[in-house]
């Protein structure tokens, strides 16, 4: 192995090193410490001698591990998140797994959902599958809101599973900020979804004056 290569070598692992075990990369993550051949021999270096792992192709992680259980699968959001950064297009949390976000679920799906502004596909790590699903640009003005997860997770359960009960576990997961930007996007709602809004986000203001 010549000098410039253990140089790559050593910029990379230095940098992987830099991550918290659970980072989700892609090889785009080292483009500027040297060639594409140069990085794609020393992730394929990397992943043999079992310091990282391939999820799927051009995909890859900086595996935790559980004494028990061995090495653990990404979470759902570090591989959505790493997809997103690499496609540039925007994910949306959706069904059940945006419930499951907000407690309204104890369940995490094995098929989880994400609205995207880019191309439908379905990402597989391990058993479980990630579909990202295209969807209309109205969908998408709420992506990265706390305002987008509730309108998908309300929309998920439908209307005739939303009592009171969910509404209170709802409303406790609240922040004022939370409040104030429900209100401000309930016109991407269904009307009844925007009504569960407004009530959650008028809560605040009247128990504050």
């Amino acid at each position: 192995m010549g000098k410039h290569t253990q140089s790559v070598d050593n910029k990379i692992i230095n940098r992987i090193y830099g991550h918290s075990k659970g980072w989700v990369f892609t090889p785009a993550h080292f483009s500027d410490l040297g060639s594409l051949d140069a990085v794609a021999s020393a992730l394929k270096r990397y992943r043999q001698s079992g310091l990282i792992r391939q999820l799927t192709r051009g995909l890859y992680d900086y595996p935790r591990t559980d004494p028990s259980l061995g090495m653990l699968t990404p979470s759902p959001d570090a591989v959505a998140r790493t997809l997103a950064g690499r496609d540039a297009i925007r994910l949306q949390p959706s069904g059940a797994y945006a419930a499951n976000l907000l407690g309204l679920s104890t369940q995490i799906p094995m098929k989880i959902v994400y609205l995207t502004d880019g191309r439908s596909r379905t990402v597989r790590i391990g058993k479980k599958q990630i579909i990202l699903k295209q969807t209309t640009p109205r969908n998408m003005a709420t992506a990265d809101r706390i305002s987008g997860l509730v309108i998908q997770a309300l929309r998920h359960l439908g209307r005739q599973h939303v009592d009171d009960e969910v509404i209170a576990r709802l409303d406790r997961r609240l922040h004022a900020d939370d409040r104030k930007r429900l209100l401000k996007d309930v016109r991407f709602a269904p009307a009844w979804i925007a009504d569960i809004m407004r009530r959650l986000g008028k809560k605040k203001e009247t128990q504050s004056t």
